[in-house]
Parts: C-alpha cells; sequence; structure tokens
C-alpha cells in the first residue's frame, strides 16, 4: 500500500515505539540538529509558529498530522508563520 490511507491504517501496527531519555533541552536539541543539517534553528517566533500549526494539525486530525504538517510546510517553502495561518484557514473550512 503505498498511498496516504493505507500508510494511515497502518500507523498504529508498527514496531513499539523507541525509548528515548532526554538528554537535552528542546532549545539544545534544535541547536544540535540545525547544525548537524547545515541550517540555522528556528527563531522564538519560528518556533511559536511551528507549535501552532502543530497543534492545529493535531486538533484537527490524528495527532499524527502534526509533525507531517510541518514537514510538509518545511517542503512548499512556507514561512511557518504562513503555514500556521494556512493550517488554521483549512481548519475553520473544516469544522465549517
Amino acid at each position: 500500500m503505498g498511498s496516504l490511507a493505507g500508510l494511515a491504517s497502518r500507523l498504529g501496527r508498527g514496531p513499539p515505539r523507541a525509548t528515548f531519555e532526554a538528554v537535552t533541552t528542546t532549545a539544545e536539541w534544535l541547536e544540535r540538529y540545525a547544525a548537524a543539517l547545515g541550517v540555522d534553528p528556528p527563531s522564538g517566533e519560528e518556533l511559536n509558529d511551528l507549535l501552532g500549526l502543530a497543534g492545529i494539525a493535531a486538533h484537527a486530525a490524528e495527532r499524527t498530522a502534526a509533525p507531517v504538517s510541518c514537514w510538509l510546510a518545511a517542503r512548499a517553502g512556507l514561512e511557518p508563520g504562513e503555514a500556521k495561518k494556512r493550517a488554521g484557514e483549512l481548519a475553520e473550512a473544516l469544522a465549517g
């Protein structure tokens, strides 16, 4: 199954989630991960917008929509504020 529906139907049946003990703060992780990727970490405002986008997606759909929505926004080249705005508009339209 290569479709999104197929993926969604399998999400709950994967291997057990790995357990990681947090050894760093969010800010430290984001700085280190950004450095590993060769990009700048998000500003405070960008981080708030990304968390807002994730929250909108998680409340408008299943929780797994949150990280993938952030990935889609990045793939589309959207700034976090614009991505959050568009997610809010979509959530309002779906609730409409």
